[in-house]
């Protein structure tokens, strides 16, 4: 697995490892295309790390962006989708301005099915991680 420019693993400040930048993002700014592998199953399985796409389609991110922890009040959002060609593809994209050495956090936004506990901190913790 190749490195990704300008992001780095660390002990998160939330949960296990994170991910932080190492340089300064502009809002709406794309911080990295994801590495991943796309998948389907014809039943859906209790899967809560890889992106939901479309019923049925999910997208594993197995780079350096697998460590992106949950937040209730994200600074990235994963923007991500399938190809014409049935490929999958995802990206982070800056929220806000960060600076270096920001932790990353995305809102995974379970489905209410899959939801588990929130512990992110947040001002706005809705207490669970699930669609708000």
């Amino acid at each position: 697995m190749a490195r990704l420019p300008g992001l780095k693993v660390v002990r998160s400040t939330v949960q296990g490892y994170g991910l932080v930048t190492t340089r300064r993002r502009k809002k709406g700014s794309v911080i990295t295309n994801v590495e991943g592998v796309l998948w389907r199953a014809k039943e859906r399985r209790d899967d809560t790390y890889s992106l939901i796409l479309e019923p049925g389609v999910f997208f594993d991110m197995v780079d350096q962006t697998r460590w992106v922890n949950h937040s209730c009040e994200p600074n990235v959002v994963v923007e991500a989708g399938v190809t014409k060609a049935g490929n999958g593809w995802a990206q982070l994209q800056a929220l806000r301005d960060l600076e270096p050495g920001e932790e990353l956090f995305y809102d995974y936004a379970l489905p209410p099915e899959l939801k588990e506990r929130c512990h992110c901190g947040a001002k706005t913790c809705r207490g669970w991680i699930v669609e708000p």
